[in-house]
């Protein structure tokens, strides 16, 4: 007797030991209906194949047939099993299969969106996200799924040990990266970090996203642009120009937005700041950056008050309000003491209430100063790595030898617009 459809199936995942040759098989042995029907089943018996399959041995039978069911909404796996699967999937296998695990990412994102307990899901894209690239510094379509699900709904610290190791890596035969997923990985991730207030890792995410090459650019690097914009307000008190191989339509749409107007207001002029926040507060809010805007405002005059400490040796409290714009004495001095608390600044009041400023004293210790000198010695590495696969690149050979009487390194421009993010922009 022939035995039916999925048990034969699953007869040939046990016996596979060619994976590739495997995923081709799941792939085209029905039509896609049919196949993703007979892969949503169940046994001959009325069991569940996914109770008979080894995750680490069958991973990828298991991972068609994961597919199925979230296509056809038909038995649908538990989260239990999920977490397990992610867990301990073989990454071989995986990458074989590699545009099924991204769309099982996908589904576990959904899930964590729509549920009111999305802790496990993210905890499952997290394994996926851990296991499934070569090392840490490889990006993969998973990372913008993991970072957009986690900030989604509000996990922002889930999402901060992937957003710590640096994407130096770029392997598009590992799986199918899209020029999209880098913007959306460091769009995504900027917010995570500025919500977790730590700025300045916010403010190089979001740069990165705006800088990054496009004949015509995206819609979410504008996004990123007027966030960048408000990060750098918040952490530095004033904007740094973006590097100069971003697209200067970009540049040219934010410098006559409300976003260019508060930053050339910025600090100073404290009224129209907040009559600009509050004129164009539909507008902040649609965008999502109300709280980036009030906390902008919130330090404004702490940032004068630090220009003030550049300038004067002493001044009195009444001197400090008239130049912060702040009319109520006691609001002025709870603001110097909270900035002195804060270490913002470096100051004494006396009894009469004059602030005496002064240099803050330099102090570090030892365990920072080994923490500093470990992170050079990674870097250097990191560095030197670097320079060593862009060396031994067929672009730079020839760039090289093209212009070996006069060449001095290729123009900034060249290095940010070519190589894998130049692969990019022709996929997308």
């Amino acid at each position: 007797m022939t035995a039916p459809p999925l048990d034969a199936v699953v007869v040939e995942i046990t016996n596979a030991n060619n994976y590739s040759q495997l995923s081709h098989s799941l792939r085209t042995f029905a039509p896609n209906d049919v196949r993703d029907t007979i892969l949503a089943g169940p046994l001959a018996n009325g069991h569940d194949p996914l109770t008979v399959l080894d995750i680490a041995q069958h991973t990828v039978g298991i991972l068609y047939i994961l597919s199925a069911r979230f296509r056809t909404k038909n038995n649908l796996p538990a989260l239990a099993y999920l977490e397990s699967f992610c867990q301990h999937f073989d990454v071989p296998q995986a990458i074989a299969a590699s545009e099924h695990v991204v769309y099982l990412a996908r589904n576990l994102q959904d899930i964590a969106e729509s549920t009111d307990s999305p802790k496990q899901p993210l905890l499952c894209l997290l394994y996926l996200v851990s296991r499934f690239p070569p090392s840490p510094s490889h990006l993969t379509p998973i990372h913008p799924i993991f970072i957009a699900g986690c900030v989604a709904t509000g996990h922002f610290s889930v999402a901060f040990s992937i957003l710590q190791a640096p994407i130096t890596e770029i392997d598009n035969s590992l799986s199918d990266l899209h020029y999209q997923d880098n913007l959306v990985y460091h769009y995504a991730g900027g917010i995570a970090l500025a919500a977790l207030k730590k700025w300045e890792e916010a403010e190089e995410f979001f740069e990165i996203c705006v800088s990054s090459p496009a004949q015509v650019p995206a819609a979410i690097q504008l996004e990123a642009y007027k966030k960048l914009t408000l990060v750098q307000l918040i952490s530095r008190g004033t904007t740094t120009a973006v590097p100069k191989y971003t697209n200067n339509s970009l540049v040219r749409l934010l410098k006559t937005s409300p976003y260019g107007s508060f930053a050339k207001a910025y600090p100073q002029q404290i009224a129209t700041l907040k009559k600009i926040s509050e004129s164009d507060a539909g507008l902040f809010g649609s965008d999502g950056n109300t709280g980036l805007i009030n906390q902008a405002l919130e330090r404004a005059p702490r940032r004068l008050i630090q220009k003030l400490t550049s300038t004067y040796l002493t001044l009195s409290l009444t001197e400090i309000g008239k130049n912060v714009r702040i009319s109520d004495l006691g609001e002025v001095r709870a603001l110097v003491l909270k900035m002195i608390e804060q270490d913002e600044i470096c100051a004494t009041i006396s009894a009469d209430d004059t602030v005496t400023f002064s240099d803050p004293p330099v102090q570090f210790s030892k365990i920072e100063i080994d923490q500093v000198l470990a992170d050079a010695q990674d870097q250097a590495a990191l560095f030197f790595a670097l320079n060593r696969e862009v060396g031994k690149s067929k672009e730079f050979l020839s760039k090289a030898t093209k212009n070996k009487d006069e060449w001095g390194g290729p123009p900034e421009e060249e290095i940010y617009a070519g190589g894998n993010v130049g692969a990019w922009m022709e996929e997308a």
